[in-house]
């Protein structure tokens, strides 16, 4: 053996198994950290104190396990999408692609209350709340399902509410307005930078600066300071948990792709972690393409970004020629960000999950395409998604299985995906 290959051998030896992260520091490889201001250290530690203190509290568990199943209904279905399989396999003989056509499933995490993944965290975070004696929450939003899910969460567990979005996401995302403040939270609407989530949380940030002593920030994704994006993964992890425990039931063995859409990242994170040292499993998380590749045309940082420091954690960022963080577009509100987790930098950097992006034009036809082949109106966001997962489904084998995490459900995007639609003359 060469002494470069005795060297890269030893290297290899001592990384860690590839879920064994974050580090006490709270770093993913060289991904993660806290780089937030002084007055915020002390609620990250207590934050952080408080989520150790529970981790093995069986209480704790049992409470939360319980509003899973009686307020969110879980666990969700994995479901078996015999006509999207058979559209994907049409496909792959008209194409001549070697494969042909993989059998699709969904996770549906649009079955869960308030019509996404979300509720997982906001009520895990929720618990945490209440341990720490803090009667307030305040969040970010986009898609708004994130504020939907906390103004659940607040409302549940006795908790005063506010929740910060973009106005140009307050116009896209009306109806999820209306249901955050019918369940009594106040809307607040963010006119700075391009009145999206990237500022939607830079004000949800100042005012948790302001507010710590009463308030808890209730980040809605695996970005941010440590230890929120360790948190929000473990309490999405439900999904992945559960997929799997439905792969051997129903298949007989784990899937061969998890396909999921990336935007910070939490529903990718949910279902990727608990298959991610299974190394048999292909893992594909889909960001948006927006319009193009050009810069500002899309919202694609680990395709197109390099790392930096956002919000609190050095991650991959979609960043212009002087540094500064860049503009960012996506048909998608919930993917319309120039950031993601620390942890699927850590993923990609490491090799372990392939990171693709899906136009807005393509999400569209998939919006659709899973509407008509299996009566399932899907989130702008999972159409990401799927828009990747049927092209991949197209290069496998027919033995073979895949599955989508169906994130969220449509509701909230009929309006834009049907103006957006309307001007490509297809509706």
């Amino acid at each position: 053996m060469s002494s470069v290959s005795a060297t890269r051998s030893s290297e290899s030896a001592v990384q860690p198994r590839v879920s064994e992260v974050p580090s006490p520091e709270g770093r993913f490889g060289a991904f993660g950290g806290q780089y937030v201001p002084e007055t915020l250290m002390a609620a990250l530690r207590q934050l952080e104190d408080v989520y150790e203190s529970v981790r093995q509290d069986r209480e704790f568990w049992d409470q939360l396990r319980g509003l899973f199943a009686t307020l969110v209904g879980r666990p969700t279905p994995l479901y078996k999408a015999e006509r999207l399989s058979a559209y994907a396999a049409e496909l792959a003989s008209k194409s001549g692609h070697r494969g042909n056509g993989a059998t699709i499933w969904l996770k549906r995490e649009d079955l869960a209350h308030t019509g996404a993944h979300k509720i997982n965290n906001t009520l895990g975070q929720g618990l945490l709340t209440k341990r720490m004696g803090k009667p307030r929450i305040i969040a970010e939003t986009g898609a708004g399902q994130h504020g939907v899910a906390s103004a659940t969460a607040a409302a549940h567990l006795g908790l005063k509410c506010d929740v910060y979005m973009g106005s140009e996401d307050v116009r896209r995302q009306r109806l999820n307005v209306i249901r955050m403040k019918i369940l009594g939270a106040r809307v607040i609407e963010v006119d700075s930078g391009s009145r999206t989530l990237k500022d939607a949380t830079n004000e949800a940030m100042r005012d948790w600066m302001g507010s710590v002593d009463d308030t808890h920030y209730i980040i809605g994704s695996v970005v941010g300071p440590h230890p929120f994006p360790m948190i929000v993964r473990d309490f999405q992890s439900i999904i992945g948990t559960e997929c799997k425990a439905q792969c051997l039931r129903y298949i007989g063995r784990l899937p061969d792709a998890v396909v999921a859409c990336v935007g910070g990242g939490s529903n990718a994170a949910g279902i990727f972690y608990p298959f991610i040292d299974d190394d048999k499993v292909k893992l594909v998380g889909v960001e948006a393409g927006g319009r193009s590749n050009n810069q500002g045309d899309h919202a694609a940082p680990l395709s197109f970004g390099s790392p930096g420091v956002l919000h609190g954690s050095l991650s991959y960022v979609l960043q212009n020629g002087d540094g500064q963080t860049a503009n960012v577009h996506s048909c998608s509100a919930g993917l319309d960000y120039p950031g993601v987790g620390p942890e699927h930098s850590y993923w990609k950097d490491r090799g372990r999950v392939t990171y693709t992006a899906a136009t807005d034009e393509q999400a569209l036809e998939a919006f659709t395409l899973l509407a008509n082949t299996e009566g399932i109106i899907p989130a702008l966001e999972t159409s990401h998604a799927i828009a990747e997962a049927v092209r991949l489904a197209t290069t496998m084998k027919s033995d073979q299985h895949l599955v989508i995490n169906c994130s969220g459900r449509g509701d909230k995007d009929v309006d834009e995906a049907a103006r957006l639609l309307a001007e490509r003359g297809r509706v």
